[in-house]
């Protein structure tokens, strides 16, 4: 027994996925009209001022915008709802974007580096700036770490690693923009190669900030479980169930934001089909309410344990039981006025419980019925007993 839901929302309103889509795009929209106004005035005034390093710098900033476009046009995508070519949603999209974002600020470390090289093994290129560029590169400073902790506050709030990728995107213009800083103060005070020195440093720690943000999603898209703690979470909201017994091979996934959970929850053997739905609903929604990322479940309801072996596997399923049973019952007191016959699979055999009607008794001992359908039960090697009542 095993279902799922994918649950929505039919008003925008109230729609965490519309209200996530405008927050993400209000956080990149506010971070890419400060990237437009800081690169043209870096580019502007590293001209006047015969700075190098500050008109690189601007075109860094320049370039924040195309990793700004890159995640509104993923955001709105990863946003739709699920369609018959996506039937989980398209939350990968920001999986996907991430990567990619992860790689433009693998570029801009490479360039960073390569730069910084440039001028160390050519003293001619060092920078000769004055204070105009000193005033630039620390208002540049201030406002590029400003957008990233905006940013970094808005993808902790919707658990988005492409928001994260981009404020650290927003992170490295602000830290180049140190490098030109420290670069014009050392210039001035005799230290020309201190800005290069500084620039190869940092190129280094964007490259590790971007590797562990590819690898992150690489292992999304490969289905890496969550982490191990979140696991273990799951678990104790599934085991506080009613009527959950044990659970076993609880699987866990990411899809963007999102978490998917597979779990097979062991409940009482003789229960309804209706009562182990029930739970299984009251597993599923207490787990979407209780932890945050999760957004569905999916639930297969065991009446035994078989998570090592599945005994009961091989047997026959109800027609061909049946066959068996009125082959080998034909001469028995009662077998045509059956009202109700229910299988139970249990441990490698079958137990079958029927249901008789009372007035039957008028003409049969109790005691004559069942041990006539016991011994049937006796001779059948897929069953383990026939029990009888009378209603």
């Amino acid at each position: 027994m095993g279902h799922s839901h994918a649950h929505s929302h039919s008003d925008p309103e109230i729609n965490p996925r519309s209200a996530r889509y405008r927050e993400v795009k209000k956080v990149t929209l506010i971070g890419s009209l400060i990237d437009l106004v800081l690169g043209v005035a870096k580019i502007f005034v590293g001209m006047i001022a015969h700075s190098q390093a500050l008109i690189a710098d601007g075109i860094h900033s320049l370039s924040d915008l195309v990793t700004d476009f890159m995640v509104l046009w993923a955001a709105k995508h990863a946003h739709s709802e699920a369609d018959e070519e996506h039937p989980y949603g398209h939350g990968r999209i920001e999986t996907v974007a991430t990567i990619g974002l992860g790689l433009a600020l693998i570029g801009v470390a490479v360039g960073i580096a390569y730069d910084a090289v440039q001028r160390l093994f050519n003293p001619d290129a060092l920078l000769q700036p004055g204070y105009l560029a000193l005033v630039v590169a620390g208002a540049s400073i201030l406002s590029k770490e400003a957008i990233y902790h905006y940013t970094m506050w808005a993808a902790k709030k919707h658990r988005s690693a492409m928001l994260r990728a981009n404020a650290w995107h927003s992170r490295t213009d602000a830290i180049s923009s140190v490098v030109v800083f420290v670069g014009v103060v050392g210039t001035m005070y005799g230290l020309t190669y201190l800005d290069a020195v500084a620039a190869v440093l940092v190129a280094v720690m964007i490259a590790k900030i971007a590797w562990d943000l590819i690898w992150q999603s690489v292992q999304e898209i490969m289905d890496a479980g969550l982490e191990e703690e979140r696991v273990h979470a799951i678990r104790e909201a599934i085991l506080e169930v009613d009527g959950v017994r044990e659970l076993h091979e609880l699987r866990t996934r990411r899809l963007g934001p999102d978490a998917l959970v597979d779990v097979h929850v062991l409940v009482g053997p003789r229960l309804s089909i209706s009562e182990g739905h029930h739970i299984a609903e009251a597993v599923r929604s207490r787990l979407i309410q209780r932890i945050d990322e999760v957004s569905d479940v999916m639930v297969h309801i065991d009446p035994e344990d078989d998570e090592q072996v599945a005994p009961c596997r091989k047997l026959p399923l109800r027609s061909e039981v049946t066959s068996e049973l009125e082959a080998a019952w034909t001469d028995l007191p009662g077998v045509q006025a059956i009202q109700d016959m229910t299988l139970h699979y249990l441990d490698g055999k079958v137990e079958v419980d029927l249901v008789l009607p009372l007035d039957l008794l008028q003409q049969h001992e109790a005691s004559e019925i069942r041990s006539g359908f016991e011994e049937v039960a006796a001779k059948l090697e897929i069953l383990r007993c026939i029990r009888v009542s009378f209603g």
